[in-house]
């Protein structure tokens, strides 16, 4: 072959043209085809973007989620201690409204209260992921007794009934560090959370991958790398690995929206995040307390919350249909 038709085939147009049929570049375009996985994502970075810049919209908007405004002003509440202006207090001043008996402002309280559940959703996410994918990988890996040790332990975790055990262990996990009679921190209760979530959450995703392994490290590829002397770490992240982010991928685009609802269940419950700190389960467990007469305060956690986790579901059925098409709906 001379120069000249070696340069040719190395041109910049060719080079182009297998980027553009890389598995990324291909699931890019798949992903970018569906209106519907587009607009979610969409509206997962708007709740990211409003949850990080929370501090700053609330300083420009002018209130705290933490000032009780109707023990400053008591004209806000009636009587029967309920917004006195129509539609839960909703006015230029409140855009959201003010919450009954404490008069706080729902709008300041809702944008914490998404930054506090989904920072501790991302964390646990992150979290749960790292740890099934080293125990997935090398239980499936190793094989033997360490595969069985591990399968039994997946097991044991899978069948527990999760939402029982957060509610009788978070207790047990806050009585560790602190007494009985003292105030537990809210920073011990996001950590506690982040770790029991990620705690029984990791099985599931760590039996996902066990399996995979179990498949691939008997492929020529792998025997190869084996043959050629390659080390056991050289083969897990240049072979192994490199194979298994789309299944990681999926399974943490499914799990955060799950760990959104877990964390507001739990406060919802009193065993989470409790008032004052803003919370998406904290103002729905508020708000259940006056709805029947005033809605308004319920309305816009409920919602909100809704919208995010629905479109998260659907941000991930999208991405795994782009990385995997085989498993299109």
């Amino acid at each position: 072959m001379t120069d000249e038709s070696v340069e040719k085939s190395l041109s910049p147009s060719t080079t182009k043209g297998s980027e553009s049929r890389s598995p990324g570049r291909l699931a890019w375009k798949r992903f970018k085809r569906d209106r519907t996985g587009v607009i979610s994502a969409y509206i997962v970075i708007f709740f990211f973007v409003i949850a990080i810049a929370a501090p700053l919209i609330a300083k420009l908007y002018g209130k705290n989620p933490y000032t009780t405004y109707a023990s400053q002003r008591p004209e806000l509440l009636d009587a029967f201690s309920y917004p006195s202006g129509p539609n839960g207090g909703m006015s230029s001043e409140f855009w959201f409204g003010i919450e009954p008996q404490l008069g706080r402002d729902v709008f300041t309280f809702l944008l914490y209260g998404i930054r506090t559940s989904l920072g501790i959703a991302v964390a646990a996410t992150l979290l749960t992921t790292v740890v099934g994918v080293v125990v997935g990988v090398t239980a499936g890996y190793l094989g033997g007794k360490t595969d069985y040790l591990v399968g039994r332990i997946i097991d044991i975790l899978l069948s527990f009934p999760s939402t029982l055990f957060f509610i009788a262990f978070m207790p047990v996990v806050y009585g560790l560090f602190v007494a009985p009679d003292e105030n537990i921190p809210t920073s011990l209760r996001a950590i506690s959370l982040i770790l029991v979530l990620s705690a029984f959450g990791w099985a599931s995703i760590a039996r996902l991958l066990r399996g995979q392994v179990l498949g691939l490290r008997e492929r020529e590829y792998i025997e190869a790398a084996k043959v050629t002397g390659a080390s056991p770490k050289r083969i897990v992240f240049k072979e192994l690995l490199p194979n298994l982010w789309t299944p990681i991928i999926i399974q943490s685009t499914l799990m955060l929206p799950a760990y959104v609802t877990a964390e507001a269940g739990l406060a919802f419950l009193g065993v989470g995040i409790i008032d004052p700190t803003p919370d998406w389960g904290v103002m729905i467990q508020r708000g259940a307390q006056f709805y029947t007469e005033d809605l308004t305060f319920m309305l816009f956690p409920g919602l909100s919350m809704v919208i995010f986790v629905l479109a998260f579901n659907l941000l991930g059925d999208s991405v795994r249909d782009a990385l995997d098409p085989k498993s299109k709906r």
